[in-house]
């Protein structure tokens, strides 16, 4: 730990000047007070950790910046883990097939995720088998190979369904 004494001291100052109002604007942001909290703590052992705020011109501007990242950060991280909907467009036809669009959602749903992701990138992200090898740390052979699988699934399920709605009606 960095922090003199005179450092730790005015930091713990701050804290008790402007802790209340700064977990306040916290729990704004977060709309949890238990992550709020979670996030002024680590600001302000990230301040103790660091040992000075010597930086800063203005202190409690400072201070209610570092809270705001702080929880802008954390949402990001969230929101990175977070599933794909299976109802996220995949594209948009120039003639919605909204069945078909479906069924296409539901096919790529079910493929295994190595697989969806080569697919995914090859089509829509137009990327090469190569660049997609160099992405996902696998072989260009077996980039290859996935998309292949994964053809031979999508056209499975897609016959299928297109063979069950024709004997449907």
């Amino acid at each position: 730990m960095g922090g003199t004494g005179r450092n730790t001291e005015e930091i713990e100052d701050l804290y008790r000047r402007h802790g209340a109002a700064l977990l306040l604007f916290a729990a704004s942001i977060s709309g949890d007070r238990g992550h709020a909290q979670d996030a002024l703590h680590r600001v302000f052992l990230k301040l103790i950790e660091n040992g000075t705020l010597n930086q800063a011109t203005d202190k409690k501007a400072y201070l209610f910046a570092c809270i705001r990242n702080a929880l802008l950060n954390d949402r990001k991280r969230e929101n990175r883990n977070a599933p794909l909907e299976i109802e996220t467009k995949w594209f948009v036809p120039p003639e919605r097939d909204y069945a078909g669009e479906q069924n296409l959602r539901r096919a790529l749903g079910s493929l295994p995720e190595d697989q969806r992701e080569v697919v995914v990138l090859h089509i829509w992200g137009e990327l090469t088998f190569a660049q997609i090898a160099e992405l996902v740390g696998i072989s260009a052979n077996t980039a290859a190979s996935r998309y292949r699988y994964a053809l031979e699934k999508l056209r499975i399920a897609m016959f299928a369904k297109e063979k069950a709605c024709a004997h449907s009606k």
